[in-house]
């Protein structure tokens, strides 16, 4: 009897329940998206949007979905005050291909208002070697993103 009134105890008692990885992977591309939206003290609605499509291309989610995660993300990106939980959970749960992609779709935020701040350059430097994605492959990304500034996904 005391044992099963332990056990009883224990679950009432025992921390919530960590959200799953996949919608923490979600959450950190989010703030990730949101941090570069930010970087130039200045979010636009382009910039918004366009992290928005990001996540619904990412993440198959619907319009709804992606500003609810947006919404979170933003909640979350105050509260933090170093990228260091998001790039590390990202580090651990990514392949580098979706790194790549990743700071392709900060890129496509980044251009969304159609010119890149400093800051936001320098953000998304700092992302993707966080990231530890190369040199070559930021390139790339950021040519890829300004051949194609200002269209819609």
């Amino acid at each position: 009897m005391i044992e099963r009134f332990k056990v009883l105890m224990g679950e009432i008692f025992s921390e919530p329940k960590a959200e799953p990885v996949t919608h923490e992977l979600e959450l950190a591309a989010a703030s990730l998206l949101i941090d570069v939206a930010r970087a130039d003290f200045h979010c636009s609605d382009r910039e918004l949007a366009a992290a928005a499509r990001e996540l619904e291309a990412c993440f198959g989610f619907d319009a709804s979905e992606s500003r609810g995660l947006l919404g979170r993300a933003v909640e979350r990106h105050e509260a933090q005050t170093s990228l260091y939980p998001f790039v590390k959970l990202i580090n651990e749960h990514c392949t580098a291909e979706e790194k790549s992609r990743l700071v392709e779709a900060l890129w496509r935020v980044a251009f969304a208002d159609y010119r890149v701040d400093k800051y936001e350059e320098h953000q998304i430097r700092k992302i993707a070697e966080l990231l530890h994605v190369p040199h070559k492959d930021f390139i790339r990304a950021k040519l890829r993103t300004a051949s194609g500034a200002g269209e819609e996904r």
